[in-house]
């Protein structure tokens, strides 16, 4: 679909009014090395999502930190992370998305510089929430510029390198946190895990000029009233889950969810009257009408949830009763690096193939990964086959591989361009989100469990939730459009 038709298709009568965008600059294409450079920014803020929590003991030692300034560290990164990401694309759509990401990766370099030389817990929080604002900043130009820049089978590659991306960076941090925290690099110990961004993000941004300078036509208008209801639903969410287990969940905390649940339908409906009245709302109801992005954010929350549980709960058990190291902690998750690369190499002329089912046969490789890690853990506990728990890891990213990167292709693919970097804002923003909470409600269930029954039965309920969630999008994908 051209540009044109879609900018027709909004001018139809069903659809919201809105001010002409005009159309947007030329791009000059994305060359093989402007997308390792987008690429590479975003493969930091990913890595540096999960990098930390081998290093957690080592930062508790040093740094003398409890286990809420610890939750903090992490779970601070995807606060500031989350909240900003689609301010973020909204400001690459006015100001340039290059200019945005140059600026997002300096921040997020320099931040990054911050954390490795805190002398206090305290203060590593603090840049840790300055680090996560900085990533929000740069990620959403990444998608952003894709769109704008290619088209057809360039565009699905592209996305489909974003995906791999995605998935690959999270393992990839815990293994590459594990082997950075037991090398002792320089005898800086947990330090090296932030300070290894630095000599990268230096070199991704000399080479930042060979990314396509891309801006949407017209600068679109701030949405302040929206953004400061979307801020507080958030919080609202996030303070529930994060703070709960410490403070053994008060009344006056469950409370919040209801301003949460208050503030979405209120949310909605600023941002129809905004719209409706030629405005730029912030999260922009005819973007969030499109069918590709509607039903593939519904099936992106749960596999986002999923995968960030999934990672999370690995660790715990791995660190927490099998006694492994932080290196063999994450080099036992190298089987789903392994097995997502391979199946992602193939996952285009699977997609020729099946169509949207790609999502249904990637939902049911997951599940039998998760049924298979059930059954071993359960039935060979205290000593499960390492063999067996491998193939079970293995098969969990194979189906990550055909579901992921194809739900971003179908997401995107009707968004027009000039509203490019909301969608992929909007994108984003769920997926982050729904990373973190399945992270954390994973953990938050799992030490809960394993307080008043059996570690095998606290670990085989969570991993029944897992199956549950891959069931969830196994259904959604039935009704997915074909990825184009």
């Amino acid at each position: 679909m051209t540009e044109r038709e879609d900018l027709a298709l909004l001018r139809k009568p069903d659809a919201a009014p809105r001010p002409p965008a005009g159309p947007e600059p030329a791009a000059a294409g994305l060359s093989g090395i402007a997308l390792v450079v987008v690429l590479t920014g975003y493969a930091l803020s990913i890595v540096d999502a999960s990098i930390v929590n081998v290093a957690l003991s080592s930062i508790s030692h040093d740094l003398h930190g409890g286990p809420a300034a610890l939750e903090l560290v992490v779970s601070g990164y995807g606060l500031t992370y989350a909240l900003g990401l689609v301010m973020g694309g909204r400001l690459g759509d006015a100001f340039g998305r290059r200019r945005l990401y140059a600026y997002g990766l300096a921040a997020f370099t320099a931040t990054s510089a911050l954390c490795g030389l805190a002398p206090t817990i305290e203060l590593l929080v603090a840049f840790r929430l300055l680090q996560g604002a900085a990533a929000a900043m740069l990620v959403p130009q990444v998608l952003a510029t894709i769109q704008a820049a290619t088209k057809g089978q360039a565009r699905a590659r592209a996305i489909g390198m974003y995906g791999v991306t995605a998935a690959l960076g999270m393992v990839v941090g815990q293994i590459l946190g594990g082997l950075l925290v037991s090398l002792d690099v320089a005898g800086i110990g947990w330090r090296a895990v932030f300070a290894i961004n630095v000599p990268i993000g230096a070199a991704a941004l000399l080479a930042v000029r060979r990314v396509p300078a891309t801006k949407a036509g017209a600068k679109p208008g701030f949405d302040p009233v929206g953004t400061a209801l979307f801020g507080v639903a958030m919080i609202c969410v996030l303070a529930v889950v994060v703070a709960g287990p410490d403070l053994h969940w008060p009344l006056w905390l469950w409370s919040l969810l209801a301003v949460a649940a208050a503030g979405a339908p209120a949310l909605a409906r600023v941002e129809r009257g905004l719209e409706a009245r030629g405005g730029s709302p912030l999260l922009s109801p005819s973007v969030l009408s499109h069918p590709g992005m509607r039903r593939g954010l519904a099936a992106v929350v749960p596999f986002s949830a999923s995968f960030g549980a999934f990672l999370f709960v690995y660790a715990l058990i791995a660190q927490g009763h099998f006694g492994f190291t932080a290196l063999a902690s994450g080099g036992g998750l190298a089987p789903f690096a392994v097995a997502f690369f391979v199946v992602a190499l193939y996952t285009p002329r699977i997609a020729g193939a099946l169509g949207g089912r790609i999502v249904t046969l990637g939902a049911l490789v997951q599940a039998a990964g998760l049924l298979l890690l059930a059954l071993v853990i359960q039935l060979g506990w205290p000593r499960p086959s390492l063999a067996l728990v491998l193939v079970g890891i293995a098969l969990f990213g194979a189906g990550a591989a055909l579901t992921g990167p194809t739900l971003f292709r179908m997401i995107l693919a009707d968004v027009p361009a000039a509203q490019a970097g909301m969608g992929s804002g909007v994108l984003v923003t769920s997926q982050q989100m729904a990373t973190a909470l399945g992270a954390t409600v994973g953990g938050t269930l799992y030490v809960s469990l394993s307080g008043w029954l059996s570690t095998v039965s606290a670990a085989v309920l969570v991993i029944a939730l897992l199956m549950c969630l891959s069931v969830t999008v196994l259904v959604i994908s039935l009704k997915l459009p074909d990825p184009s």
